[in-house]
């Protein structure tokens, strides 16, 4: 019977002799690898006589942590799987990691069915998603089509004030900056606050670092 070799790349040593332990019971599956880094398991694929078909991969580590690692492997060994593994739910990880090139992404709290399902399913099919990564994926394409409705509400001047205002410029000087009147750059201002749901210019500079406008 044809078995799964898998890698194991965490730096909790706990986490990953657990991993190791539980994976090795079934014998559908191979632990050939097991590192506690991304930095030391890239040095263990470059010289590996066998490759991992899967890799279980901690998002935060030292050294190079798991999307770093994850955009190494998707780079130069895009054959090999990644499934993520954290103790983070935050969509902007998880979005991060999988825009490296993760085909799953599970929360270490995980049911070890659901473990072993993912591994399979990656496996032969190429991707897996539980129904809580499903929903935050909805939530960002949400959000995402939001802000696009948003920013294409935008004219030309409204996003250099939008630039502007991100400075340490007064509201009088951003007025000559952009050769405008004081009232003109009010207008502006209370213009792009509507549009953007907004109600200073604190959130202002926020909805502009997010959006790449400074």
């Amino acid at each position: 019977m044809k078995t799964i070799p898998i890698a194991i790349v965490d730096d909790h040593t706990l986490i990953s002799k657990a991993l190791e332990n539980m994976i090795t019971e079934n014998t559908q599956y191979r632990v050939i690898m097991n590192h506690p880094n991304g930095e030391e398991f890239i040095a263990g694929v470059e010289k590996a006589s066998e490759l991992p078909a899967v890799v279980l991969m901690d998002v935060n580590m030292p050294y190079k942590n798991g999307i770093e690692t994850t955009e190494w492997l998707t780079e130069h060994y895009p054959d090999i799987k990644v499934i993520a593994l954290t103790m983070d739910d935050d969509e902007r990880i998880l979005i991060k990691m999988l825009k490296a090139g993760a085909k799953g992404y599970l929360l270490k709290d995980m049911q070890p069915s659901i473990l072993f399902q993912a591994i399979e399913t990656v496996f032969e099919k190429g991707s897996f998603y539980t129904d809580f990564v499903a929903q935050k994926l909805l939530k960002v394409k949400t959000e995402e089509a939001k802000n696009a409705s948003l920013l294409s509400e935008l004219k030309d001047r409204e996003k250099e004030f939008i630039k502007w205002a991100c400075s340490e410029l007064t509201y009088k000087e951003i007025a000559d900056k952009m050769c405008l009147s004081p009232k003109t750059i009010d207008g502006y201002r209370d213009s792009v606050f509507v549009k953007l749901d907004i109600k200073n210019r604190a959130g202002l500079v926020l909805f502009a670092l997010k959006h790449d406008l400074c």
